[in-house]
């Protein structure tokens, strides 16, 4: 009976949807259901569009407020509008590397009142000509940074002061990072100089003040790596992991090129607030001792120079394709190295024996002798690695080397490298 009753009623069900009142009512309800349909998507249509004109009036008042299309880079973007009206700067070509120094000198006495030494100066032209990383270092109140903004001064490109600061440890310190809640990149003054140098061809300098409050090796080890690289234009920085339809126009895929027109000055302290620096950082750069204030002189006339990156590395290759370390002294060399490996296990390395080998005929173009340029450089880039043999307790062999020296270069003839090691024999 139980089978019979569901039998029926399905039956009926049946023959209900075959009905035309079924049908009829049926199709009235799916009209309804489309129009129903239809009036959303109008209306979801029309919220759309008016979300999009209010992005597009959003960009439109970006635009107005920032000159730029609402770049995560606004101030990279305005050098690029910037550089789109400017007029290129007219350089001075006929000079010679001493008259540089000679006319800096000048310059800085006369328009700054800063005093400095003539072999001081020519030690920091011709380790400009040597190594785009220089360190310059001595007491306080001699005129370390003043030196480095005295010569952007002078080129008439005025130098960029990057105070370092103690927390540093990478990259994003110098260059800036992405803000993932405003959307843009906060750029810094160095990241801005640097985009700005690779559309011009003046001398850029950038002032790394007192370099040595962090470690240099942690948040410079980028540039220190991209400086070896021989072919510059290898030479990119990452700034961003991608790539914007509306980024600068000079950013390759997020990176940036270390300018070839960019020098970095460094000022460094040796006091109990700053760290060591490093063999990796002394190897490659050129130092600057700045250990005393040069008497004041009296200068008649003084002005600035025009030069460009191109027309000063032009000098100095002229310089290194015609003349070269004398033959005495290249023998020198050899014996003195051959004498530091016997007796300290302390040896030249190539690189800062070719670093010795272009020195110093710059430093002797730059009006200085080469005998001065030997006793400066080998301090700076050899002597110093005796440190770490505490000679304080080898005073025989420390009295031994003056001696070598001595007889090897003439008596007198390196008071520098003789007055450090017995330095470093007194005090360790």
């Amino acid at each position: 009976m139980k089978n019979l009753a569901v039998s029926i009623t399905l039956s009926e069900i049946w023959n209900l949807i075959k009905s035309p009142t079924f049908v009829i009512a049926y199709m009235a309800v799916m009209v309804v259901l489309m129009g129903l349909i239809v009036v959303a998507a109008m209306i979801n249509e029309r919220r759309l569009k008016g979300t999009v004109s209010r992005l597009q009036n959003s960009a439109e008042k970006a635009e107005s407020q920032f000159g730029v299309n609402n770049s995560r880079f606004e101030m990279l973007v305005a050098i690029d509008e910037q550089a789109k009206n400017a007029q290129p700067r007219q350089f001075e070509e006929d000079f010679t590397l001493k008259q540089l120094c000679d006319e800096f000198r000048n310059y800085a006495a006369g328009k700054l009142g800063l005093y400095y030494d003539q072999n001081t100066i020519r030690a920091f032209v011709a380790g400009m000509a040597v190594s785009r990383l220089i360190i310059l270092q001595g007491m306080s109140g001699t005129g370390k940074t003043s030196l480095a903004f005295a010569f952007g001064q002078f080129l008439g490109n005025p130098s960029t002061v990057i105070p370092v600061q103690p927390m540093w440890k990478e990259r994003s310190d110098l260059l800036g990072y992405y803000n993932e809640f405003t959307k843009r990149f906060n750029e810094t003054p160095l990241l801005c100089k640097m985009y700005e140098a690779n559309k011009n061809a003046d001398m850029y300098i950038t002032i790394l003040d007192e370099l040595n409050i962090a470690r240099v090796e942690y948040y410079f080890a980028e540039f220190l790596s991209l400086m070896e690289i021989p072919n510059p234009d290898l030479r990119y920085l990452e700034i961003v992991s991608d790539k914007w339809a509306n980024d600068p126009v000079d950013l390759k895929n997020g990176s940036i090129k270390l300018p070839e027109n960019m020098w970095f000055l460094g000022t460094a302290n040796n006091d109990d607030s700053t760290f060591a620096i490093s063999d990796k950082v002394y190897d490659r750069t050129m130092v600057i001792e700045l250990d005393r204030k040069a008497e004041p002189f009296e200068v008649e006339n003084y002005r600035t120079m025009s030069v460009s990156a191109q027309g000063f590395v032009s000098k100095v290759n002229d310089v290194l394709a015609n003349s070269s370390v004398s033959e005495e002294n290249a023998a020198r060399l050899v014996k003195l190295d051959e004498y530091l490996q016997e007796h300290f296990r302390v040896f030249f390395g190539n690189r800062v024996m070719n670093q010795i080998y272009r020195f110093l005929p710059l430093f002797v173009a730059c009006g200085g002798d080469e005998l001065t340029a030997m006793d400066d450089v080998l301090v700076k880039k050899v002597l110093r690695k005796l440190e770490m043999q505490n000679l304080a307790h080898r005073k025989k062999d420390a009295q031994e080397l003056v001696s070598f020296v001595e007889e090897l270069f003439g008596e007198g003839s390196m008071p520098r490298c003789v007055g450090y090691v017995q330095t470093l024999s007194r005090n360790g």
